[in-house]
């Protein structure tokens, strides 16, 4: 339960903006926004928050090397991400806050912490002390001899303890910097979240969301300054996303297996790449193949197929079955809520199916479109008459519910004459242009 079921309040951590993002940067991007349509249906308001890390080493560099402000490589990779993310159907959120905007913030959050004895200052850096805060390892739990050596910990002179970690550090003339009681300077990674949240959603929120690589250490450093800021927990609950793999092997530079949104679109609909991404429970592991892409564009075609057949009928203005939302209830189980949606598609025939159909499906982000336009972009062979096709297939459809096969059978001559190839499904025919 929400702390205050009036309002629930979720933060999910949104890119770094330095680059194109690539396939495990859409994961967390479509399984929250699963997760907020959702809560929307459950709670009268829904506060979600999805920053934008705009200060950054990799943004810095990047600048750098173009001979650019920092705020023009920012700006221009996260147009791109909203771009991208738009393919895939994922919903702005309320708000989308950016680090550079919450620089008062930040050191005020700083300033306090020092304060309190949680943070010192050295040699133009500020620190967390990881040893004023009892409860630090407590979310990725982990020890302190596990957290330094799974972590590249800077072994510094100024620091305390080797795990304490950067608030503020000093810029250099030709770094991006802001004046501070420390120095000209810039905030660490994880103050910036901590900041941000407070600003926007308050000392301590519902629900924070991120992948499975952010728990440790960037989770668990905002967990603790914000938890010493405040004498309260950052958030309720935590949830992390599964990591992608490309093919069983890990998703790396080095393997040249990084796949970008440009990439998935020559490759398959946006839509098809965000079931894809809803194929596997959020929390496990997803191995994203070329075969899950094709099969998720197949399985959209099946229930897109049972809209196109009841497209006489008029849907019900009916909620998402029981069954579905009981599936999306039990730890947002895809998998299942899936089974249920096809299994809705069998009884699109009717009113209160089709209505159904199309609730579950936009609880999902999926079945938004016209059947008529999902069909027609996977058919954009120039020399096919995708209104022939059509009209073919509902002639042959009706030969064959008068039983005259001859004239069904010369339909489907006619539609391999047009250059298409037919496929009967438990849902409707579909059709796409011979290979």
């Amino acid at each position: 339960m929400p702390q205050n079921p009036d309002r629930v309040t979720i933060y999910v951590c949104g890119p770094t903006v330095y680059g194109a993002c690539h396939i495990g940067n859409f994961r967390p991007a479509v399984v929250f926004d699963v997760l907020v349509r959702l809560l929307r249906q459950l709670y009268p308001q829904v506060i979600y928050a999805r920053n934008i890390t705009d200060i950054d080493d990799k943004i810095n560099a990047k600048a750098a090397d173009e001979g650019v402000d920092i705020s023009e490589i920012s700006q221009r990779f996260h147009a791109k991400y909203l771009e991208d993310i738009a393919q895939i159907g994922v919903l702005p959120p309320d708000i989308e806050p950016f680090a550079t905007g919450h620089m008062d913030e930040m050191q005020a959050m700083i300033a306090g912490l020092i304060d309190s004895g949680h943070a010192y200052a050295a040699e133009g850096h500020v620190l967390f002390d990881v040893t004023q805060d009892g409860e630090y390892g407590g979310l990725s739990g982990r020890s302190q001899e596990d957290m330094l050596a799974g972590a590249r910990v800077e072994v510094a002179p100024y620091k305390k303890n080797p795990g304490d970690f950067v608030l503020w550090k000093p810029s250099t003339d030709d770094q991006p910097g802001w004046d501070g009681q420390w120095g000209r300077g810039r905030p660490g990674w994880h103050i910036e979240c901590s900041a941000m949240i407070e600003k926007h959603l308050g000392a301590t929120i519902d629900i924070h969301g991120g992948g499975a690589d952010l728990q440790f250490p960037h989770h668990e450093n905002e967990a603790a300054q914000s938890r010493c800021a405040h004498a309260a927990p950052l958030a309720r609950y935590w949830l992390h996303n599964g990591m992608l793999n490309i093919g069983g092997e890990k998703m790396s530079k080095s393997l040249g297996n990084i796949m970008v949104m440009d990439d998935l679109l020559a490759q398959a609909p946006g839509e098809a790449v965000r079931l894809a991404l809803l194929q596997g429970q959020y929390r496990s592991r997803l191995d994203f193949t070329p075969d899950l892409l094709t099969q998720s564009k197949k399985n959209l075609d099946r229930l897109y197929g049972a809209l196109r057949d009841a497209a006489a009928i008029d849907a019900a203005d009916v909620a998402a079955p029981e069954g579905f939302m009981a599936a999306l209830c039990d730890d947002l189980n895809t998998p299942k809520a899936l089974a249920e949606l096809f299994a809705l598609a069998k009884r699109a025939d009717t009113p209160e199916g089709k209505g159904a159909l199309l609730a579950a499906g936009k609880l999902m982000g999926l079945l938004e479109q016209k059947p008529e336009d999902w069909f027609a972009a996977q058919n954009t062979d120039a020399d096919i008459d995708a209104a022939a096709v059509e009209a073919l297939i509902a002639k042959r459809a009706q030969a064959r519910a008068d039983k005259d096969y001859a004239a069904a059978d010369a339909a489907r001559d006619e539609l391999t004459a047009l250059g298409v190839t037919i496929e009967d499904t438990a849902d409707g025919t579909i059709w796409k242009p011979a290979t």
